[in-house]
């Protein structure tokens, strides 16, 4: 039986270089800071507020998160956008990553609204990035790319540090 996360599944795998733990092979740092800096602004234009942005975080495979402030949202919660290094790959969280169990979790507790979520990811395909949802990342990661964590994740793998 197949999930509707399997093309995913499929993409981590392929983008899964141990040779490359931090970033790929071929990394465009410049370009994927010019993607980030329009991803800001789209987000900026799309909430009529200033998002707050770290940018080429060191010694990690995420390049930066951007945040739409929680007086600029619907329900009142700050959102959470991070991109990885890795085959423009980001994800979206409610308050904080890791404070919900996933977007669906955050919608049913009335910390995202489906409105703002729907903002944001088309802002991130209308860019190119390819949103994997938190629950995938917070699964548990199998491949050959040495991590440091006890029990790693996809999110160790393409969001952490090393």
């Amino acid at each position: 039986m197949t999930s509707p996360n399997d093309h995913l599944t499929e993409l981590l795998r392929r983008l899964d270089d141990p040779e490359w733990p931090e970033w790929p092979k071929g990394y465009d740092r410049h370009g994927t800071g010019a993607l980030f800096e329009r991803l800001v602004a789209r987000l900026k234009a799309g909430f009529g507020a200033s998002c707050p942005a770290e940018r080429d975080t060191q010694d990690s495979s995420e390049y930066g998160r951007v945040e739409v402030p929680a007086h600029a949202t619907v329900c009142g919660e700050r959102i959470v956008v991070s991109v990885s290094k890795f085959g423009s790959l980001a994800f979206v969280a409610a308050d904080n990553p890791g404070a919900f169990l996933g977007t669906r979790e955050a919608r049913d507790e009335g910390a995202l609204d489906a409105g703002d979520l729907a903002k944001v990811e088309q802002a991130l395909t209308e860019l190119g990035y390819v949103v994997v949802p938190e629950e995938l990342l917070m699964s548990d990661y199998d491949g050959p790319t040495a991590v440091l964590s006890g029990r790693p994740s996809w999110w160790d793998r393409y969001f952490g540090t090393f």
